[in-house]
């Protein structure tokens, strides 16, 4: 895998992200409290561009009408239908394949029983060089 310059750490500080190009791929670097991770650009769905998208947090529910949000700003929400990847590993827990208007049961479970779900966006190692962000790709 060859290393690119993208940007120095200057350009990307904690909470912020930026679109680069690397090997002829649009990929996007995030710094999350000063932790860098890069994506692909491209959400494995229909191609919908991770970097317009909103970068949310993860919302867990214990029961109706009680949300708790954390890992603020470590979720990305692709920008044409919604589908939520974690910025740290590139997966997602969806799988709207399967999704239609169809009743099933229902149970409650822990979230570390769930099943993550099939699709990963393409991740990239991110090493610094002094003062610069090298992605490899």
């Amino acid at each position: 895998m060859a290393g690119y310059v993208v940007a120095t750490i200057d350009e990307i500080p904690p909470g912020a992200r930026k679109l680069v190009e690397a090997g002829g791929r649009a990929i996007v670097v995030y710094n999350l409290a000063g932790e860098l991770y890069a994506l692909n650009n491209r959400c494995p769905h229909r191609g919908g561009s991770l970097f317009d998208g909103i970068q949310t947090c993860l919302v867990e529910s214990k029961e109706p009408g009680r949300y708790r949000a954390s890992r603020r700003g470590e979720m990305v929400k692709c920008s044409w239908h919604g589908w939520e990847f974690d910025i740290r590993t590139g997966k997602s827990w969806c799988d709207p394949g399967k999704l239609r208007v169809r009743q099933y049961p229902v149970s409650v479970l822990p979230g570390n029983e769930l099943q993550e779900g099939p699709y990963v966006a393409q991740t990239f190692p991110v090493r610094l060089e002094g003062n610069y962000v090298v992605v490899e790709a």
